[in-house]
């Protein structure tokens, strides 16, 4: 990529209004500049220079200490995500910035916008195996949009502008800023900053092709059983409007990936429920008998298509997607529609009928109503004294009005979650989707709360990943950051466990997880909490969590060997989606 393009019409005058700063002051006026407003982040010796910087601005910028760098990053991922704005992230080199790696991953995978900006040692040591230097160019190349290393302070201004663009435009990403101390003690003559608007070679939104639009209109408006499936592209689009106002022009029903869960109402009259390993039967089974596949917004990930040869076999497929670079990868389109889909759908939906589809319709109320007599109201309404983790969570969405901000960790508590939560509100659901990373809830729903002050943020966590971050209980208890905790311990490794269960004879290695005093450890902190294992006990405290004026620590105690279904096993097709052990 080339260097940052000077926005046009800056006045001669403007040129020439330059000031002496240092490169870490440097590096503060371009957040200021870009309206960045929050910072996670731990200082450290090579980044220390911008930390003292930062001394001097603490009215203006709000830095959040975490515990931990990989904490750092799951919380900027957790602002970016319910604010819409860049993370910006602070580490020291070494093992502050490898810490970041995780995060970086998990940022790359789920299209985050982050600015990582991490200290680096004395350009003259580079290469030398100085104390905490790690090549953090070539560790973050796989898991970053883009990446650099700055060694001379007058390319500070430019080079964050080009960070700042390139991670928020196009399809979202992390970006890694690499500065040695020197570069941060360096003082040079700097100009007003200045945001890029454009990268000579970088096009981060693909040329709209009216053909292809009308192409797939054509293939809609012939369709006898149409079926919308869309993802996060849509929340990160900001194309939630559009999307609402296709769907109800077409009539067609339409499924949401785990990502894309909130982009619209839950309840709304054409959401058939959530595609995936563990999402709803008639979504799975029945994308194997539509004969119009339209993808909105995703990517195909293999926990939605199971087998590829088994995949939407009968089906022509529109695929609407920012980057090109995913039309065509897994599964092949019909009809490619490249393109900000908050600008494809429109051209779309006015090339549509207006259409609705009852017999259709009815097929996914039909197998709805199968899955609620097999597997939901037993896992909403259980027969059996033991609590179960879907029934915390319907309780949850009444005492919230399916308004909360709902922040799972990865497990067989974020499967039910994601099954089972109510939202009104787009950016609600906040789950680690592609890489899967434990310990991801409790600080990204500390992030969570900073990007959304105003709503009511709630962590849910399983007794394994809990334990993985539990530390940032010590950045909630600093800043007073108001987090509802609710860990779902079932005293397992859940989800291994259930694939333990079902695929390896029942050979339980290694997931029986003892687990300390949760509430005592939170009290510790100066979180209030208390622990629960009957169901006489639920709703109040749930209550007393929600109306609690801080943060608050519920666990509750569910059942050890209960699974989640359905589920589409590992190698098969999603119309082999089960409801139940025995059909394993």
């Amino acid at each position: 990529m080339e260097t940052v393009a000077i926005q046009q019409g800056q006045t001669e005058t403007q040129k020439n209004q330059t000031t002496t700063l240092s490169g870490s002051e440097a590096v503060l006026q371009a957040l200021l500049g870009e309206g960045v407003e929050t910072i996670f982040g731990y200082p450290g010796g090579a980044i220390m220079p911008i930390y003292d910087a930062l001394y001097d601005y603490t009215d203006r910028l709000n830095h959040i200490l975490v515990r931990h760098e990989q904490g750092a990053i799951h919380a900027a991922q957790g602002y970016a995500r319910t604010s819409g704005k860049t993370g910006v992230v602070f580490a020291t080199s070494g093992p502050g910035a490898t810490n970041l790696v995780t995060g970086l991953a998990d940022a790359m995978i789920d299209s985050t916008p982050i600015v990582a900006i991490t200290g680096q040692v004395f350009a003259h040591l580079l290469g030398t195996d100085a104390f905490q230097e790690t090549d953090v160019i070539n560790i973050t190349t796989p898991v970053t949009k883009w990446n650099y290393q700055v060694t001379d302070a007058t390319e500070i201004p430019s080079v964050l502008a080009k960070a700042f663009y390139i991670a928020g435009s196009g399809r979202p990403g992390p970006v890694v800023i690499d500065i040695t101390k020197n570069a941060q003690l360096q003082k040079f003559p700097s100009p007003p900053y200045q945001k890029c608007t454009h990268i000579r070679s970088y096009r981060p939104s693909p040329i709209i092709r009216k053909e292809f639009v009308e192409q797939a209109a054509k293939l809609i408006n012939e369709a006898q059983r149409p079926f919308v499936i869309f993802g996060q592209g849509v929340i990160l689009g900001n194309a939630e409007k559009e999307f609402i106002k296709f769907i109800e022009k077409s009539g067609i029903p339409c499924a949401w990936t785990i990502l894309g869960m909130s982009a619209i109402p839950t309840d709304h009259p054409l959401a058939v429920g959530m595609l995936g390993m563990h999402g709803n039967y008639g979504p799975n089974l029945l994308t194997n008998e539509c004969d119009v596949l339209i993808a909105v917004g995703m990517r195909f990930d293999d926990r939605v298509t199971g087998r590829l040869d088994k995949y939407a076999r009968q089906a022509k497929v529109i695929h609407l997607d920012i980057d090109p670079a995913e039309i065509d990868k897994n599964v092949k389109a019909t009809v490619p529609v490249w393109g900000n889909c908050r600008e494809t759908l429109p051209m779309l939906t006015a090339l549509i009928e207006q259409k609705y589809y009852p017999q259709w319709l009815q097929k996914f109320k039909d197998c709805q109503l199968k899955e609620e007599e097999k597997v939901i109201k037993e896992e909403l309404n259980p027969s059996g004294e033991i609590l179960t983790m879907g029934e915390v969570i319907n309780v949850l969405n009444e005492l919230t009005d399916a308004e909360a901000v709902i922040v799972t960790d990865v497990g067989q508590h974020q499967m039910v979650a994601c099954r089972y939560s109510h939202f009104k509100q787009t950016r609600s659901n906040i789950t680690s989707g592609g890489l899967g990373t434990m310990g991801f809830a409790l600080p990204a729903a500390i992030g969570a709360k900073f990007g959304a002050p105003h709503r009511t943020v709630v962590a849910v966590i399983g007794d394994g990943g809990f334990q993985m971050t539990l530390q940032e209980l010590g950045t909630i208890m600093q800043f007073k950051t108001n987090v509802k905790i609710i860990i779902l311990n079932n005293q397992f490794l859940g989800m291994v466990r259930q694939w333990q269960q079902l695929f390896h004879e029942k050979r339980y290695s290694f997931v029986d997880i003892t687990s300390p005093d949760f509430v005592q450890v939170a009290k510790g902190f100066g979180i209030s909490g208390q622990s629960i294992d009957q169901r006489s006990q639920l709703r109040d405290a749930l209550k007393e969590m929600l109306d609690h004026p801080g943060s608050y620590l519920l666990e509750v105690m569910v059942g050890k060997e209960n699974n989640v279904f359905p589920m589409v096993p590992q190698g098969r097709g999603v119309a082999e989606i089960v409801l139940s052990k025995e059909e394993v």
